[in-house]
């Protein structure tokens, strides 16, 4: 098993933390829930608090749109770049394509927005990389709904699946974990078919956004059981949480032993916030970030959804100073924000009197079949890998793309492709015998999603990293491009 580096506050981490004063000028537009300036609030807090004089602080570069189509098209880039509240309506075709309902507005400053976050997480996947940090801080990403040619939920570039991307040059398995209440559908989207990265997500599950995130969904192809999802209800405390995150967390540190790990820190998990339903104190949610920092894997923490903006500056400055091993003082020190978090002025986040509708043995039961599912995948695959130079492909514009890595993240695995995948290859997920030939419907969708795929542009091989020992490497999955 492996065991948590219990020593670890003993020896100091070696923090980069990523903050581009910009991103809290951005506005969604008035009487929208995400508030870019809870990043500025953060700040504040976190340099009245003394945390600056023990991590490198860095501005990172914005990212390009040549970096940004690593993952997203193009066409959807481009379209970014232009787009405007003035001609909005005309790019959008009336609101039908890229920015679909009202969640994702087009804002002013929207691209250099996404730039921000981006470039955050870029920057601190190619710091991990180099080994110059344990630890990266970007509190500016975490935006994991975005999907590779459209917005969704407040999300309009997908930071977090650009740094996996720039992980995998190196690592050869990322592990991603979600504690959002809100379901991290984009990037399980972007890694559904691959068993190097493992997706395992913590949300609400039900009639809630995304509506998707199932027990039942855990990849495919080669990415079979390398997704996780724990389904929970509302009201879920700090002791419920800790009783399923740390187990299934374990068992996958067991398993699949990540080279690196992503956790996006989501604050919309917190008691209180306006569109959440879960009942997490400060520092229930700290826990987790205390324990997955435990293990000594290199780690980036990203944000994410939370949008009571004093509960989110106070628990994203509390994590940032757990992981500097430094413990804060509950009086808030005065800052040029002091006026948001009255009458109280304390670092704190307290449960409420919300029932917990998550009971021991709902609990039980999904933490017993998640871990059975996590025994069917092979214990840490390897991966043939090659010598990766230290320069990141993202830092010219000449980018050289084969033609398997433009193919599996252009197919949208829609949720009637993952309930045939589920019938057809996951019997064990499937109480019904009864059904019609998924097997040759799924086959028949997957033939047709390939006969529509554009041609692919011409390629020059990619370098990756040294091998590693270990059992014979499973077949590498792709990861496409733009």
């Amino acid at each position: 098993m492996v065991e948590p580096a219990r020593e670890l506050g003993a020896t100091r981490s070696k923090v980069a933390y990523y903050y581009d004063n910009d991103v809290g000028n951005f506005s969604y537009g008035f009487g929208h829930p995400m508030k870019p300036h809870r990043m500025r609030m953060a700040h504040s807090l976190i340099l009245n608090y003394g945390l600056d004089k023990y991590m490198q602080i860095l501005r990172p570069p914005r990212a390009s749109r040549h970096q940004m189509t690593k993952f997203h098209t193009d066409e959807y880039i481009d379209f970014l770049s232009r787009v405007s509240p003035d001609n909005a309506q005309e790019l959008t075709g009336d609101g039908t394509r890229y920015l679909i309902g009202e969640d994702c507005p087009a804002f002013d400053g929207l691209f250099e927005f996404c730039s921000i976050s981006c470039g955050g997480s870029i920057a601190g996947a190619n710091k991990l990389r180099e080994g110059s940090a344990d630890v990266v801080i970007n509190w500016s990403g975490g935006l994991h709904h975005a999907k590779k040619r459209e917005a969704s939920g407040f999300c309009y570039t997908n930071d977090i699946v650009l740094a996996i991307l720039e992980l995998l040059r190196t690592y050869s398995r990322v592990l991603y974990i979600d504690i959002d209440v809100h379901h991290g559908d984009g990037v399980e989207e972007a890694f559904y078919t691959t068993d190097r990265v493992m997706t395992c997500s913590f949300h609400k599950f039900g009639d809630f956004f995304p509506g998707t995130g199932d027990v039942r969904d855990v990849g495919m192809k080669k990415g079979k059981s390398y997704a996780v999802n724990v389904p929970l209800r509302d009201g879920i405390d700090a002791d419920a949480f800790a009783s399923i995150f740390r187990p299934v967390i374990q068992h996958i540190m067991d398993w699949f032993r990540p080279a690196a790990v992503i956790l996006q820190c989501g604050a919309d998990s917190l008691a209180g916030d306006k569109l959440g339903c879960f009942n997490l104190s400060m520092r229930g949610h700290a826990n987790c970030v205390e324990f997955v920092r435990s293990f000594g894997v290199p780690m980036m923490c990203v944000g994410g959804g939370g949008y009571t903006i004093r509960n989110v500056a106070r628990t994203w400055t509390y994590e940032t100073g757990l992981l500097l091993g430094k413990k804060l003082g509950a009086d808030l020190p005065f800052n040029e924000y002091i006026q948001y978090f009255g009458p109280e002025y304390k670092l704190d986040v307290l449960p409420t009197s919300m029932d917990n509708l998550n009971t021991p043995e709902y609990l039980e039961g999904l933490r017993t079949r998640i871990i059975d599912n996590l025994r069917s995948m092979p214990f840490a695959p390897s991966v043939q890998m090659q010598h990766t130079p230290r320069a990141s492909p993202f830092a010219g514009d000449d980018g050289a793309l084969s033609e398997d890595e433009d193919s599996d993240l252009d197919e949208r695995i829609t949720q009637r492709l993952r309930d045939r995948h589920t019938q057809a290859f996951g019997d064990e997920l499937s109480d019904d015998e009864d059904e019609p030939n998924v097997v040759a419907a799924y086959e028949a969708d997957m033939a047709m999603m390939q006969a529509a795929r554009p041609l692919p542009t011409p390629w020059a091989p990619m370098p990756m990293p040294m091998p590693m020992s270990g059992a014979p490497p499973p077949a590498m999955l792709p990861f496409p491009h733009a």
